[in-house]
């Protein structure tokens, strides 16, 4: 019998991330029955189903309930499963804030990336895809304003060899994009105001470097 919830669970597993126009995650969003038989088959492994309408991939994360047991307790917490030291925890947050904030922005206002600032019909237009919201952010701007914090050069390199390698960004030349999972694994609800009215405040207080407009990779 062909098991499509047992395919699409699969293909998740194997693949990390899959596209939202893909014909099961389709189906996972709209057919609540078939969402239900995934969602309870995951829930027995302690895993979770995990979308956001302005991401343009799906994705599996571990189910909160079963947190303390994967990643410790108290002072033994593990802050990611990625194998990420301190600092590219820090750079994986800097991004995040720089990319995905303001590609929210821009979704919600319904304005792609290169939609003219005064158009009036914006907001009667659907919600644009991440890969049309989504502005990447330069190499050189994030080194001139992060480096000395985060390492310096050898050790900022490494750190976003390792959040591409993992899914979170692209790099295309001097640019760095967004990639399928950035918008995914952070809880904006939790984390937003916290960083635009505490810790990169001043990030977001100074003017803007020159932003470079890229669409995202596409990913098998």
């Amino acid at each position: 019998m062909n098991d499509d919830s047992q395919v699409l669970i699969a293909r998740l597993l194997t693949h990390q991330t899959l596209k939202r126009d893909d014909r099961l995650v389709r189906r996972a969003l709209s057919d609540e029955l078939f969402r239900a038989d995934i969602d309870t088959r995951l829930q027995a492994c302690g895993l979770k189903f995990l979308d956001n309408v302005y991401a343009d991939h799906v994705t599996l994360a571990l189910a909160r309930e079963v947190e303390p047991k994967i990643f410790g307790a108290r002072e033994v917490w593990q802050n990611n499963n990625f194998g990420l030291a301190r600092d590219g925890v820090a750079l994986l947050v800097v991004l995040w804030a720089q990319i995905i904030l303001p590609k929210r922005e821009r979704q919600e206002a319904h304005q792609p990336a290169d939609q003219d600032q005064n158009d009036m019909f914006g907001k009667d237009k659907p919600l644009p895809r991440a890969e049309h919201a989504s502005i990447g952010i330069s190499y050189r701007a994030l080194l001139a304003d992060f480096g000395d914090k985060l390492g310096k050069k050898t050790r900022m390199d490494m750190n976003l060899g390792q959040l591409a390698k993992h899914g979170f960004i692209e790099r295309k030349g001097d640019a760095i994009v967004e990639g399928p999972l950035l918008d995914l694994m952070m809880d904006t609800d939790v984390l937003k105001e916290r960083i635009i009215n505490g810790a990169l405040a001043d990030v977001f207080q100074r003017p803007p470097h020159d932003a470079i407009i890229l669409p995202l990779p596409t990913t098998e």
